[in-house]
This record gives structure tokens, sequence and C-alpha cells, in this order.
């Protein structure tokens, strides 16, 4: 009986290796990406970002001053999926119940009946998050980590595709907070947007010249569904990766836990590095734009292009790193160009 069982397990393990050979979803998120291309211009990178996001279920943290159409890229990748989607406008007034939901009384049936916030969408965009003061931020960190969210004694559990993407406001600007560390270890990516190039800010231009005159009216016809989207999740979860760039990515995030070792005059340069969740998450991240680049497996390549915007977020920098005028990605960059590519 024992051996039958066995050999059961070992056929469904083949099918199911099949299935992942079989389930290309690939076309559909290039698709995507270039209906998104079309109405962001000059944002390529960041338009890859947000697709890294939605393709390991991982939460993206947007960051520049306004105008370079951070809100518009998340509205725009949400209106090109078949699932629900939620803005939430961060404001000083924001109460940590205005997410989650909270119990409500009803005099008709003599009892509390719970009412659900905005996190339990699909795609929820936290439009200007550090402009909230940080007990609405840790509202979020449930949410973000667990998938679910308590209220009283009630434990709710958050859709399958649920995902965050924040935006936030250099934290130079009046009115900011800045983010818990817990909460921006939940983030997989941290983005910082630069202005477009001269060219670019010409087409956007004209782009807006047709939008106002209604002659620009772009969508996408065949939105992709949420199953899809989940079964592109499980192919990028099979991405191979050789076990050198395992140790690779280890070597780059543990390089930032004791960057003396590298360069004994940062010493002090950082309070604290990234923790093996940072190792997760740029393998992870590494495996989605091996994915997007149409590859199976994932190259040296990947990880140096994604790391910076893994890493940069999770590193806490001393006075003397500020005082010398050397920044996170000043750091990142040492690190890459020190630690040896397999």
């Amino acid at each position: 009986m024992e051996a039958f069982w066995y050999a059961g397990r070992e056929l469904k393990n083949h099918f199911t290796r099949l299935l992942f050979i079989t389930m290309n979803t690939q076309p559909e998120f290039l698709k995507l990406r270039d209906h998104m291309r079309q109405v962001i211009v000059g944002q390529d990178a960041l338009l890859d970002r947000l697709l890294t996001g939605l393709l390991t279920g991982g939460h993206i943290l947007l960051e520049g001053p306004p105008g370079l159409a951070k809100t518009r890229a998340v509205n725009t990748l949400a209106s090109g999926i078949h699932a629900s989607f939620q803005r939430i406008q961060f404001t000083p007034d924001l109460m940590p119940g205005d997410l989650t939901g909270t119990d409500i009384y009803d005099p008709r049936e003599s009892s509390f009946r719970f009412v659900k916030g905005p996190l339990f969408h699909e795609i929820v965009l936290a439009d200007e998050i550090n402009r909230a003061p940080p007990k609405v931020q840790s509202a979020l960190l449930e949410a973000m980590q667990e998938h679910q969210i308590t209220v009283g004694d009630t434990t709710r559990d958050l859709p399958d595709l649920f995902i965050v993407m924040a935006t936030q406001n250099p934290l130079e600007q009046t009115g900011t907070y800045p983010l818990p560390e817990a909460q921006l270890d939940r983030f997989l990516l941290h983005v910082v947007l630069d202005y477009p190039s001269a060219d670019d800010e010409l087409i956007i231009l004209k782009k807006d010249r047709d939008q106002h005159y209604g002659e620009d009216k772009l969508s996408l016809s065949t939105p992709l569904h949420p199953q899809t989207v989940l079964a592109a999740r499980r192919e990028v979860a099979e991405i191979h990766v050789e076990e050198m760039l395992e140790k690779y990515i280890v070597a780059l995030v543990s390089a930032t836990r004791d960057v003396a070792i590298l360069n004994p005059e940062w010493d002090d340069f950082l309070i604290a590095g990234a923790s093996p969740r940072a190792s997760i998450a740029l393998l992870r991240a590494a495996s989605a734009t091996a994915y997007l680049r149409g590859r199976d497996h994932v190259i040296p390549e990947d990880i140096i292009e994604i790391a910076p915007d893994v890493i940069r977020h999770r590193l806490i920098l001393g006075y003397a790193a500020r005082a010398a005028n050397v920044s996170r990605d000043d750091i990142i960059e040492y690190i890459i160009d020190q630690i040896p590519i397999p």
C-alpha cells in the first residue's frame, strides 16, 4: 500500500511539473507591460518593478517628488487586472480603523457587525503613505506580513492576491513622517524615481494634450484575471536558481552587516544592515526579473539589477555616513563592486 501511495505522489509531482511547463503566463504580462508603457513615458524601470511586485506578491514602495506619475503608474497597473482596487489617501488625521475596518453596532439586530476597511481589496494603493503618523503605519504591519487583519478578538484573512503599492514623498518635504524600520522591511522593493529626460518630457506634453482633448483613451482589452496572476507567481517560484547564485545573494546581503570588512574606513557608517528577509526578497525579485526577461533561470545580472531596490530601505545609516555624504546607494554599489560575481 505504501508503494502505491509513493507512486501516486510521484505521478502527481510529475503532472505538476508539466503544468508549470505548459502554463506560460508570460505573454499576458508582456501585454500588460506594453499597455503601461503607452500610458507612462520614460519610467520603464518603474513599470518593471511594479510587475515584479505583482509577480512575487511583494509590496512596493515608490519614492520621488510629486509629478513623476507614481500614482498614475499604480492606477494603470490596477486597470489591467480584473481585481478589486482601492486607493487610500494617507493624511495626518487618518486612524487605524480607517484602514482595517471596525465593528459597528446595528440597533435593528441588537448586535455588532464588522464593516471591512479598504485593506480588504486585492490591490491597495497607499498614496503618500508617509503623511500619516506612525500609529497608522503600524496598522499595516499585520496586513503586509501575515495577509490578515485582527480587529478585536477576530482575525480575518485578506485576498490571495493582496498587495500594497505605496507612494511617498521625500522626507525633506513638509508634513512627512519617517516610516518605522519594521514596516520598511516588509516592502519587497523601495524604488527611488528621478525626473524624465527632456525627450521623454516632450512626449509627456503631447500625450497630456491628447488626453485633455479626449484623443488618447488607452485601455487594455482583456485585463488579467487574478487566477492568471496567481499562476504566474507559481511559475516565478519555479524559476531555476543555481546554488552559486544563492551563495552570491547571501554574500551581498551579509556584507551590509559588517561593511568594515570590505572598507575599514566605513566601520561606523551603518547602524544596521539587511536581515535574512532581504536575502529571500532578493531571490524572489531576481526570479521575477528573469521571468520578465523571458528566461527560466536567474543570471548574475538579474541579481545586480534589482539588488539596490531590494536592499536600499533595509539599511540604517549612521551619523558618520551622513557627515561623509555617503548614501545607502553608494554603500550598495561599493558592495556589488567588491563581491566577486560567480
